[in-house]
């Protein structure tokens, strides 16, 4: 924000902020997702072809009316359940690369997705009472900001303060200690891409709400961005240790550096090197190097061997 008020004061005004900051509860809502599988030590290249694909759904079940908006809706999270159910399986239960699994699941949902956009939604939009809920705004702010406010804050407390948060964070901080404790470690993993592909549908449905109109290209743009924001905001790469207010932050001081670069009238493809530049940054000082490098600043100095010998020596 002081970067962009010396060199694009634009980027702070209102107008500005009108578009900002429903985008950023979108992106927000995707990166929750992308930080319960990294809680798990996973990744998940999944999301652009279900918000795709749930974005398509939600157009073409509804058929653009309002009375079967709620069909569209369930089949959009349905979608996004039953994708990360069977991602999950096949991570945490089959033990496959989640990299490469969900790379390959994304795939085939983007490709279905390419089907069923030319055979069901053609000349479709949202139905109005989606796109006039997210065009609402309640203390001068877009309903879909406020969304994604209240989902942040529900998974904060969910993990911070429940029994069952805890535990999935215990489980991806130490998966042999926690089996050890009795606790269902793949269990816990399935969950985590479940939740994630619920999370990502929801994103969907909130994008396909201000875009109205649904393409191909719909989600594209979140394959990286939600992980950025989830290194950024300092997530352990090998499980356990995240944010979920941490991660809300990051996604909106992407999105609002983002739109600077848009004011300052370069090109959108730099996002993507900006996106990877803050990935390495971000994985530079993730939060498991900073624990790890705070466990050595602050462990207590090891006597030396001839303090050793000297303390055992009876004549001393």
């Amino acid at each position: 924000m002081i970067v962009a008020a010396i060199i694009a004061p634009a980027t702070l005004q209102h107008t500005s902020w009108a578009y900002v900051l429903p985008i950023m509860a979108i992106l927000a809502i995707a990166a929750l997702g992308q930080m319960l599988v990294i809680m798990q030590a996973g990744i998940d290249l999944s999301t652009p072809g279900v918000m795709t694909l749930g974005g398509l759904l939600v157009v073409g079940v509804s058929l653009g009316q309002d009375h079967r908006l709620a069909l569209g809706l369930l089949a959009c999270l349905g979608l996004g359940a039953g994708v990360g159910l069977v991602n999950g399986i096949l991570v945490g239960i089959v033990r496959l690369n989640p990299l490469i699994v969900t790379l390959a699941v994304g795939q085939i949902v983007a490709a279905y997705s390419l089907r069923y956009a030319r055979e069901n939604t053609n000349s479709l939009a949202v139905p109005p009472a989606l796109s006039s809920w997210a065009a609402d705004k309640w203390l001068g702010i877009s309903s879909v900001f406020w969304t994604g406010a209240a989902v942040t804050v529900a998974v904060a407390l969910l993990l911070r303060y429940s029994a069952p948060g805890r535990r999935f964070q215990a489980v991806g901080a130490n998966p042999r200690a926690a089996w050890m404790a009795g606790l269902r470690v793949r269990t816990h993993v399935v969950f985590a891409y479940t939740a994630a592909g619920i999370l990502y549908a929801s994103a969907g449905i909130l994008l396909a709400g201000i875009r109205i109109n649904v393409d191909p290209a719909f989600g594209a743009a979140y394959l990286l961005t939600p992980i950025a924001a989830v290194v950024i905001a300092g997530a352990s790469l090998s499980g356990g240790l995240a944010s979920a207010t941490s991660t809300w932050v990051a996604a909106l001081a992407l999105t609002l550096l983002t739109q600077m670069l848009l004011v300052l009238g370069l090109s959108t493809a730099l996002n993507f090197i900006v996106f990877g530049a803050a990935i390495i940054a971000g994985m530079l000082i993730s939060g498991d190097r900073v624990a790890a490098l705070l466990g050595r600043i602050l462990r207590p100095a090891e006597p030396s061997t001839g303090q050793v010998e000297t303390g055992n020596n009876p004549t001393s």
